[in-house]
């Protein structure tokens, strides 16, 4: 056993020495207070008690002079006596001191009284040293010295450890500082506590708030709801009082008229009760008889009572209203539980479009199911400036997060749900210009996988891709996940010479290009040949490319220029020619066709001509003294009009993305850590966005890239 302890020195203030020592009068022992003992300060620096200063000058004075009871340096009484010797503020101060602090135990073995404890931090436990034999190991013969050898802490195995440290303090001390850690960890626990209760008090504020707002848009809603029916209703009573008011006015001028009409019969009837003339008489009986005609057209009513509702049979309104109330909306909560909410993020490359992933859990830990939190996110770059970002509810419980970092470093993401941080928020990451390959596939080999030359490559609409195995005289095709799918083969692929391959203007058939025979080939997608044609002007064909107007786009090295031919094999015009001015080629090696029908050429740099053959621009030139440095070996653009180009150069190969549009250089692919040889072609996805898919002729395999 080699056990070395540490004995740290502590203060250790033994309260009877202190006493005995500061706060006692050294003449008559008593402890100092503040009526009789009172201590007084002499001028030698020595303090005594009132009383014993009393004794001795009553006793011992002599010409107003008396000795000092400890030094017997000779004092002066003061004018007032010894009542006017100045108190001893310091041992004033300790009395005070002494009397505020709380007495301490030390703690005491129980076979050794007169032995403090002591306490091992290293082993976690308490000992006593004469018990221990100097140590706090129970050994066999000290273990039955007493009831307090060493108790707690560690097993004797551990305290047995070799070549180990101990650090060993008195029990009181420790005692005295765990007391300490207790206080400091309860008022910390106390301090969240009061923190936890002012967020949940200021959160059930905020419901009550949220609550009274959904209440009082309920009401409003209905209340709506009530005044357009109070209104409608309103506007079919009035229908109702106007149509029967205006019947009525009818009947009731048709009652005037019976009115005035028998007035003035019984008017006649009057003055011929007094007539003695016939001829009146006779006269006034014919006028009646005319007037019965006109009384027999007012007995009957010129409007009629006729009045009833006609309701809309077909809706039964009740249960209509009550559908149409109970899609009126509903009151949206949601269970989640922002701290226990996580996010999660793909690798976040310079330029590239990076998504993150906000997945919502409950307080139970269950994963959401459905959207519509209120929540926010922002990313913010090294320098503090904010980043534009896109936040998409997938309504699944998740949220997506898409933004691009300009540049590389360390960037910081926060995002909060109820204006509350979620897990590990803010979530620090680091942005890097180093893009890696997503998917690989194939290497050197004739079976499935494997490719001997791959010099070129096309993807369909449906994104699946075919590659022209050269050395194995076949085209392989491949799932958009590279999953192998098949291989075609026909004649015309024979000879191991077909160096470049495209899409039909349909879209449903292949055409290829071999330098060998100098044949243009198409073919269907299961290897059947459609038809083909070969042309004299034609030296060293190499890539091929179709237009929208069935134009057949020939890069030809041995000719030096762009062969553009009809679809039934006839030459129509020529584009570029040989030289080192803008718009001469020096070694072409690919041809693709743009947005707007322009033919790209790659070559030392990339060339850009109209669908109509005129030259535009140049992109991506690089010189040196000796001249252009590298070459493409590969173009092709999306639909947004980015160009990707695959470029080689001594040292180096990798993959540029460019803006058609004013040749800008958006992105660089570097495939760090599976490093590109011999890019010979490239091809962008048609269904996926932001991928792109490069055959490496050097490594003998394709692989898949994001280039957005």
């Amino acid at each position: 056993m080699n056990l070395s302890s540490t004995l740290v020195e502590t203060v250790s203030i033994d309260y009877e020495d202190f006493n005995e020592s500061f706060l006692t009068c050294g003449t008559c022992l008593c402890t100092y207070d503040s009526v009789e003992h009172n201590p007084k300060l002499l001028p030698c620096s020595h303090t005594i008690c009132l009383e014993c200063l009393t004794r001795i000058v009553a006793t011992f004075a002599r010409d107003s002079q008396f000795r000092c009871p400890i030094c017997r340096e000779l004092i002066t009484i003061p004018q007032g006596g010894v009542q006017a010797l100045p108190p001893s503020f310091l041992v004033n101060q300790l009395l005070d001191l002494m009397a505020r602090q709380r007495r301490e135990v030390v703690p005491k073995c129980g076979s050794h009284p007169n032995q403090e404890l002591l306490f091992c931090e290293t082993c976690d436990c308490v000992f006593c040293s004469t018990c221990t034999a100097g140590s706090h190991i129970i050994t066999p013969s000290t273990g039955n010295q007493g009831t307090h050898g060493a108790e707690g802490g560690a097993s004797n195995t551990d305290r047995n450890s070799s070549n180990s440290d101990h650090t060993v303090i008195p029990f009181s001390i420790a005692i005295k500082r765990m007391s300490e850690i207790l206080l400091y960890k309860a008022n910390e626990c106390t301090s969240k506590l009061d923190t936890a209760n002012e967020t949940v008090t200021k959160e059930m504020h905020k419901l009550d708030h949220r609550g009274d707002a959904a209440y009082e848009e309920v009401r409003l809603l209905f209340e709506e709801v009530v005044k357009a029916v109070e209104k409608r209703r309103d506007e079919v009573l009035l229908d109702v009082k106007r149509k029967k008011d205006e019947k009525r006015k009818v009947l009731e001028e048709q009652l005037k008229i019976i009115q005035t009409e028998k007035t003035e019969v019984d008017a006649d009837v009057e003055k011929m009760q007094h007539q003695v003339e016939v001829r009146n008489i006779t006269k006034k009986i014919s006028e009646l008889n005319t007037k019965l005609d006109a009384v027999n057209q007012l007995s009957e009513p010129r409007e009629n009572s006729y009045m009833v509702f006609c309701r809309n049979e077909e809706i039964h309104y009740p249960e209509h209203i009550k559908q149409m109330l109970k899609n009126v909306g509903s009151v949206k909560t949601s269970k989640t539980f922002p701290s226990l909410c996580r996010a999660s993020m793909e690798t976040s490359i310079a330029n590239l479009e990076t998504t993150a992933r906000i997945q919502t859990i409950d307080y139970n830990g269950k994963m959401q199911d459905h959207g519509g939190d209120p929540i926010t996110a922002e990313v913010i770059d090294e320098k503090g400036n904010q980043i534009t970002t896109k936040l998409n509810d997938n309504e699944d419980g998740s949220y997506s997060v898409k933004f691009t970092a300009k540049g590389v470093g360390t960037f910081c993401m926060k995002v909060n749900i109820f204006d509350r941080p979620i897990k590990d928020c803010p979530l620090f990451f680091e942005v890097t210009d180093h893009n890696s390959p997503v998917l690989s596939f194939g290497s050197k080999g004739i079976k499935d996988k494997g490719f001997i030359q791959p010099c070129s490559l096309i993807v369909d609409h449906n994104d699946d891709l075919y590659v022209v195995d050269t050395g194995n005289s076949r085209i392989k095709v491949l799932s958009k996940n590279l999953d192998f799918q098949s291989h075609i083969f026909n004649e015309n692929l024979e000879g191991r010479s077909v160096t470049g391959v495209c899409l039909g203007s349909s879209g449903d058939t292949l055409v290829t290009v071999n330098w060998r025979t100098k044949t243009i080939t198409e073919m269907s997608l299961d290897g059947r040949t459609i038809g083909g044609f070969s042309h004299d002007d034609m030296i060293e064909p190499i890539a091929v490319a179709v237009n929208n107007n069935d134009e057949v786009l020939i890069a030809d090295n041995g000719v030096g220029c762009i062969l553009v031919f009809e679809s039934c094999g006839k030459l129509k015009r020529k584009i570029g020619c040989k030289g080192k001015n803008k718009g001469e080629f020096k070694e072409l090696s690919s041809v693709c066709v743009g947005p707007d029908g322009e033919i790209i050429v790659s070559d030392t740099r990339i060339i850009v001509f109209s669908a109509n053959g005129e030259f535009l621009r140049e992109i991506g030139t690089v010189s040196s003294k000796d001249g252009p440095r590298g070459r493409y070996c590969g173009v092709s653009v999306d639909r947004s009009g980015l160009l990707l180009a695959a470029r080689m150069e001594k040292a180096k190969s990798y993959i540029q993305v460019f803006s058609l549009a004013d040749g800008s250089l958006q992105s660089v692919i570097d495939s760090h850590g599976s490093k590109l040889k011999r890019p010979t072609g490239v091809a962008v996805s048609n269904r996926e966005d932001n991928y792109a898919y490069v055959v490496d002729i050097g490594h003998d395999c394709v692989r898949k890239y994001r280039y957005k």
